[in-house]
């Protein structure tokens, strides 16, 4: 009988901590104040030039089209247009991870982050280079009106 109780009380364990890796709300209260407080501290600090360090870093990392995505997302999600050096380094790794529709759609996202057409534009200009060494076109040459 002793070891059905310790197998069951493993396995509520370990769901509550997968609970926690997905960011579901079962984590004890005190766990959940520390980790928004330690989240809240760390992006405070955090300039320009590190978050795009930070992202660059990553990017350059990345193995998989998970991986990339993710960081996709997370980069994106912020209210701040990346540097063309985040945006070099996540189109070679969608190229490395043979993903070419993640390559298109960086621009697509690049595309809502500006404020107006030019500063698009200047993105478009400023990766040129890049695009036409990785072969990668944009959404506008691919689907011609």
């Amino acid at each position: 009988m002793s070891f059905l109780t310790g197998a069951i009380r493993q396995a509520a364990a370990g769901t509550s901590q997968r609970a926690m890796m997905l960011g579901r709300t079962t984590a004890p209260l005190a766990l959940r104040q520390t980790a928004a407080r330690c989240y809240a501290t760390h992006q405070a600090e955090e300039t320009f030039d590190a978050f795009n360090e930070r992202y660059v870093s990553f990017f350059d990392g990345v193995e998989d089209l998970f991986e990339l995505q993710r960081g996709l997302n997370n980069c994106f999600s912020y209210d701040l247009v990346p540097s063309t050096s985040v945006i070099e380094s996540a189109l070679r790794a969608s190229r490395r991870v043979n993903d070419y529709s993640t390559a298109v759609r960086v621009f697509e996202g690049i595309r809502e982050k500006v404020e107006n057409k030019s500063q698009y534009e200047k993105y478009v200009e400023a990766l040129k280079p890049v695009r036409e060494e990785l072969g990668i076109l944009l959404k506008e040459e691919l689907y011609t009106q």
